[in-house]
């Protein structure tokens, strides 16, 4: 008897399922697309404005709306608009809870590490302030330091600063009497902050130079979650003397091309 090639074997089960379009149940990936359109709405929307937009007919609309309504993630207001209620970003948030960021943004901080010989920090948003949720430590004989689960002002820190700039349109209001001054060099205008801003924005990342402790400079780069919502910030700390002439370029780019490849992992998971 001739061996078989293995060529004609036959495949194995979980092959053939792994080949297998996936069979989308078409009620579920509807109502979720109604949620997610009413998520986006700032002031909720009516039967008619989301069939048309999601191509559904109004009465499969109307009946998603009132299951959706029934479980807790839409409601109904007087005007007839449905809109989202709170209990979508409760799950939201505790996905992010549960997300471990300093596992997720280990490779990148490492990379930094590598790269610049500086103290590195993540950090995430809290009221006016960050807090460092990971860090490693510098290799340089002169260097900056700050612990993890500690604190700086949002508007004196490159970490704080990238935070700030990506929701400025949401927290510049917020900001006005909370400029507080630690050094020469900090903010403390809403001109001066409007400008550094911009600055950000259009570098990708934050600079301090000593704005809160006297010759530390510091330059920070936001991460985002998938749907665009910045949520932490890498950065990297630096005494003035071990900046040479163009380092803070550099740095700055690093930060930047770090923070970016935490956002990109963050889209794999």
């Amino acid at each position: 008897m001739q061996p078989m090639d293995s060529a004609s074997l036959p495949e194995k089960p979980e092959k053939q399922a792994a080949e297998r379009p996936v069979r989308v149940d078409s009620t579920l990936s509807k109502g979720l697309q109604v949620l997610e359109a009413l998520a986006k709405s700032k002031s909720g929307k009516g039967v008619t404005e989301l069939s048309r937009e999601l191509a559904l007919t109004k009465s499969n609309t109307f009946r998603l709306l009132r299951t959706l309504t029934a479980l807790g993630y839409v409601r109904n207001s007087d005007s007839k608009a449905y809109s989202a209620t709170m209990k979508v970003w409760q799950v939201g948030r505790t996905v992010v809870e549960n997300l471990d960021l300093p596992k997720i943004a280990g490779p990148q901080m490492r990379m930094l590490s590598r790269e610049t010989g500086e103290a590195i920090y993540l950090a995430v948003p809290d009221i006016f302030s960050v807090i460092y949720i990971d860090k490693i430590e510098s290799t340089k004989p002169i260097r900056s330091w700050n612990p993890i689960g500690g604190s700086a002002p949002l508007h004196c820190v490159g970490t704080g600063k990238a935070l700030l700039a990506a929701d400025y349109e949401r927290l510049r209001d917020q900001m006005r009497g909370h400029l507080d001054k630690f050094t020469d060099r900090t903010i403390t205008s809403m001109k001066r902050l409007d400008a550094d801003v911009a600055a950000t924005l259009e570098r990708g990342y934050a600079v301090d130079t000593g704005e809160y402790r006297e010759r530390i400079f510091s330059f920070g780069a936001v991460v985002r979650l998938p749907n665009g919502r910045p949520i932490a910030a890498v950065g990297v700390s630096v005494p003035d003397v071990n900046l040479t002439k163009g380092r803070d370029k550099e740095i700055g780019e690093l930060v930047l091309e770090a923070a970016e490849g935490v956002s990109e992992a963050l889209k794999a998971l």
